[in-house]
């Protein structure tokens, strides 16, 4: 097998993806999933509010990896652990019942090399709980879903084998040089611009969104977070730059400018008319991000 040597860059593409483990309860799988990501040249691990602490245990499952617990990136919050990232693939032990795009473990490697390649390009891949995984607005987040196809009789794997499955299969993309793979599915291309908005400002944005349907009266209650979540599988499709982005805020202010102005006008009497029945307001909360079925 080829080692990095034979790509300058290598090292460069690896430090840009991120294993984000969220929420892990054994610090033992922390340390091997530390080993399994040393194991094929990976080095930012990030945890999301760990529910254990590195103890003896993690650097003894770590096996040598304990210098990748010792910088391991620790925060509260998923939108903490997503910052500045251009691309956010969720992995799931079984198949969910959601709209969402999907990779194979080969598919994931190589996108995550693909994106991450370009100029600046940070990109992330997660890991949910060991005993529920990722919950439905966790994944709300993610561009992609992942999922090891397993034994139907006995699919359950281990946090640490899962992430050995997709470290190895990054490291095999890598291995494989620039060329994009046909694997990579075309729903979202690889060519995207380079300069995309990153999750944190798309969080902004899809709060500014649920804000504005607020204020425009727009849907029903019972029905807004199915709502929302549909229009983030929309925009994530189609991966706004920054540019754009700031576009589609402008025209979300203008339209709740608009609106503000019209019920000033209402309180004078030179208002526009009520809204009809069934488009009154409603209460339009953005997701919980730790809320959600698993």
């Amino acid at each position: 097998m080829t080692g990095l040597d034979s790509h300058p860059s290598g090292e460069d593409v690896l430090a840009r993806i991120r294993f984000v483990l969220v929420e892990p309860t054994h610090s033992g799988n922390v340390g091997a999933v530390a080993r399994a990501m040393k194991n094929m040249g990976l080095t930012r691990l990030v945890l999301v509010n760990p529910r254990c602490s590195i103890d003896a245990d993690a650097i003894a499952r770590a096996a040598g990896a304990d210098d990748l617990l010792a910088v391991a990136e620790l925060v509260q919050t998923l939108p903490e652990a997503l910052t500045g990232c251009r691309l956010v693939v969720g992995t799931s032990a079984r198949l969910r019942h959601l709209d969402w795009p999907m990779l194979d473990p080969r598919g994931c490697g190589e996108r995550l090399v693909a994106e991450a390649g370009e100029a600046g390009g940070e990109v992330a891949l997660l890991l949910g709980r060991e005993s529920s995984g990722l919950s439905n607005d966790e994944l709300a987040r993610c561009h992609f879903l992942a999922h090891i196809p397993t034994n139907p009789g006995f699919s359950s794997l281990n946090l640490a084998a899962a992430a050995q499955v997709f470290t190895y299969e990054v490291f095999t993309a890598l291995q494989a040089g620039p060329a994009v793979p046909a694997s990579i599915p075309a729903s979202v291309p690889v060519s995207a611009p380079a300069d995309l908005a990153p999750a944190e400002a798309m969080e902004a944005f899809h709060v500014h969104l649920a804000e504005t349907l607020v204020d425009l009266g727009f849907g029903h209650a019972e029905q807004s977070h199915r709502l929302l979540q549909r229009l983030r599988r929309l925009f994530h499709r189609a991966r706004p730059d920054r540019v754009e982005l700031n576009i589609l805020r402008g025209i979300l202010s203008a339209a709740q400018g608009r609106r503000r102005a019209a019920r000033g006008g209402d309180a004078t009497g030179q208002g526009t008319a009520e809204p009809q029945a069934g488009q009154g307001s409603a209460t339009l909360a953005p997701p919980d991000p730790g809320g959600g079925g698993r």
